[in-house]
C-alpha cells in the first residue's frame, strides 16, 4: 500500500472529499470523491478492498460494484470495510468471521464483494478492529452494533463468552452478525461516534460523551482500567462542558479525544509513548486557541486540521507525521507540518504507519504543483527517474550495499524475526492489537477473538517480532524551521501575518 515514509505525496486525484482506513489496525486506505465513487487500495488478503478478489493494490482503485451508488461515508476495520450511501443504505465487504459486516449471518468468513448490511436509514458508520457501529435516523434505534463482543465494545452489557469444550477453560465469544440497537440508548439520539481497536466513543444530541469496551490505559476516561460492557457517561463532559454540535470526536488504538466548550481539545488514554497514562479526559493546552476542524489518531500518532495549518505529533517511525526526510521522526508535542502550512485541511486519516490528508485546492494550486506526485506507475513505466528521491536514497552505492549487508546479517541472527512485517500481521491478525494487549499485562487472545488465553508458543513468537511491547521513547529533536514559533512547552503558535 502507499505509506508516507519520507514526506507527503500528492495522489493524482483531484476531487477526493473524505478518507478512511483510519482505524489503527488498518493497513489499507479508503477514499471517496465528490461524485460518490469509492476508491480502495492496500492489503487485501481478506477481500477488504471489495474488488472481488484478494489481490493487493498499490494505487487507488474504484470499487466497481458500488459505482451505481453515491457513497458518502466509509469506515475501515482491521480486515473489513463498511460504506454508507446517500439514500441511507450500507454495504460491507471483507472479513466476516465475527459478523462484523452486519449482514445477518457469518456463513462465509470473507465476502469478496460489497453486500447489503441489515440496517436502514444510516447516516454514518465507524469500525473497530472486528466490529462495526452504525448511526441511523430510526427513532429509538439511533445506534446499532455488530461483530465481536469480546471486550464489551458492542455495548450490549455482555460479551457472550462460552467454553469451547465442556472440559476446557478456553473461552470463545459468540459472533453477533445482525446489527442490534444498544438498549441503554433507546431514549437517546446518538449523533457522533468513533471507534478504537476495541473501544467506542459516542456523543448524544445533548453533548454528553459515552465510552465503553476495552479499558486498558484509561482510554475510556473513567479513572480506571476497567472494561465496560455497556455505555458509561464521561463525567468531565457534563454541566457547562458539554460538546457543541460541531465538536470533533476521535479514537485511536489506545486513546480517545474530543473537542468540548470553546473548541478545547481533550485527550485521554495512552497519549505519549513514555510517561503516565491519562485516566480521565484532560485538556491538551498545546492546542488551546486553535480552531480544530478534524482529527484522527493511529496507534501512537495524531493528526489535526486547524485554521490554515496541519498539526501532528506522537511516536512514529515511518514518516507518518509528515515532517519530511530531514525532519524528526517523532514529536512529544504538537508541531506544524511545514509542507502543508497555510493550506485548509478538509479531512485527515491515520492508519497503521501511514497518514492521509485532504486539503482545499483553493488559492494553493501553485504550491500543490510543487509536491511530489504518486501516479501509481513504476519509474520504468514512464521512462523517467522517480519524481522524488530523498537525500537518504541518494547516498553512495557502497554505503547502501554495506547497510543492506548489515541488515541481512541482523536478520540471520534472529530466526523469530525473519518474517516481514506484513507476513507477521497476516499470521498474527493484528500487530497493534497484540501491542496493546501485552502492554496492558493481558494475555493476547489466540486467533481472531478465540479467548483471553494465548498459547505459550504463539506468545513467544509474537514477543520476538517487530513492534512488540512498549515502543521506545519518542525522539524529541529540534523544532522545525519556518513560521512556527514555540513557547517553553514547544506547542505550535499562530503567527501574525
Amino acid at each position: 500500500m502507499i505509506e508516507l515514509f519520507k514526506c507527503f505525496v500528492k495522489l493524482h486525484f483531484d476531487r477526493f472529499l473524505s478518507l478512511s482506513g483510519r482505524n489503527a489496525a488498518s493497513c489499507r486506505c479508503v477514499a471517496l470523491d465528490t461524485e460518490g465513487h469509492c476508491y480502495t487500495w492496500g492489503r487485501n488478503e481478506a477481500s477488504q478492498l471489495g474488488h472481488g478478489d484478494k489481490i493487493t493494490r498499490d494505487r487507488p482503485t474504484v470499487v466497481s460494484e458500488l459505482s451505481k451508488f453515491k457513497i458518502v461515508k466509509a469506515a475501515a476495520g482491521r480486515s473489513h470495510t463498511v460504506v454508507v450511501t446517500d439514500d441511507g443504505q450500507s454495504f460491507a465487504f471483507g472479513w466476516n468471521k465475527h459478523g462484523q459486516l452486519g449482514i445477518g449471518h457469518a456463513k462465509n468468513e470473507t465476502e469478496l464483494s460489497p453486500v447489503r448490511c441489515a440496517v436502514s436509514e444510516v447516516h454514518t458508520t465507524a469500525c473497530g478492529a472486528d466490529f462495526t457501529v452504525w448511526l441511523t435516523l430510526v427513532e429509538g434505534a439511533s445506534i446499532l452494533t455488530a461483530g465481536l463482543p469480546q471486550y464489551g465494545q458492542l455495548g450490549h452489557a455482555t460479551v457472550n463468552e462460552y467454553n469451547t469444550k465442556d472440559s476446557s477453560v478456553r473461552l470463545a465469544y459468540e459472533a453477533q452478525p445482525r446489527p442490534r440497537p444498544i438498549a441503554s440508548f433507546s431514549g437517546e439520539t446518538i449523533v457522533k461516534v468513533a471507534c478504537g481497536t476495541n473501544h467506542t466513543v459516542a456523543v448524544d444530541k445533548n453533548g454528553y460523551v459515552y465510552t465503553w469496551g476495552f479499558g486498558g490505559y484509561g482510554r475510556l476516561g473513567h479513572r480506571e482500567q476497567k472494561d465496560e460492557f455497556a455505555p458509561q457517561r464521561a463525567e468531565v463532559f457534563t454541566r457547562q462542558n458539554v460538546l457543541p454540535p460541531y465538536a470533533v470526536v476521535s479514537a485511536g488504538s489506545v486513546n480517545s479525544a474530543c473537542t468540548a466548550g470553546g473548541g478545547q481539545l481533550y485527550m485521554w488514554g495512552k497519549i505519549k509513548s513514555a510517561g503516565d497514562d491519562s485516566m480521565y479526559p484532560k485538556p491538551l493546552l498545546d492546542l488551546s486557541g486553535w480552531n480544530l476542524r478534524c482529527m484522527d489518531s493511529g496507534n501512537m500518532h495524531h493528526f489535526v486540521g486547524a485554521d490554515s495549518s496541519c498539526i501532528s505529533w506522537g511516536h512514529a517511525q515511518s514518516g507518518e507525521l509528515g515532517y519530511g526526510p530531514n525532519g524528526q521522526k517523532s514529536s512529544a508535542v504538537p508541531k506544524k507540518v511545514d509542507i502543508l502550512d497555510g493550506m485548509h485541511v478538509i479531512s485527515v486519516a491515520c492508519g497503521f504507519a501511514h497518514s492521509m490528508v485532504i486539503i482545499d485546492r483553493t488559492n494553493v494550486e501553485d504550491r500543490l504543483e510543487q509536491l511530489d506526485v504518486y501516479d501509481g506507475k513504476a519509474p520504468e513505466e514512464v521512462g523517467a527517474e522517480p519524481v522524488s528521491e530523498s537525500p537518504v536514497s541518494q547516498k553512495a552505492p557502497k554505503r547502501a550495499a554495506a547497510r543492506a549487508a548489515a541488515k541481512s546479517n541482523k536478520r540471520k541472527k534472529s530466526k523469530d524475526a525473519s518474517e516481514s512485517e506484513d507476513e507477521e500481521e497476516i499470521s498474527d491478525d493484528d500487530e497493534s492489537d497484540d501491542y496493546e494487549e501485552q502492554s496492558n499485562g493481558r494475555a493476547k487472545s489466540s486467533g481472531r477473538g478465540r479467548g483471553k488465553t494465548a498459547g505459550k508458543a504463539a506468545a513467544a513468537k509474537k514477543g520476538a517480532g517487530r513492534g512488540r511491547g512498549r515502543p521506545p521513547s519518542a525522539n524529541q529533536s529540534s523544532q522545525p524551521e519556518g513560521k512556527v514559533s514555540t513557547g517553553k512547552r514547544g506547542r505550535p503558535r499562530k503567527t501574525q501575518e
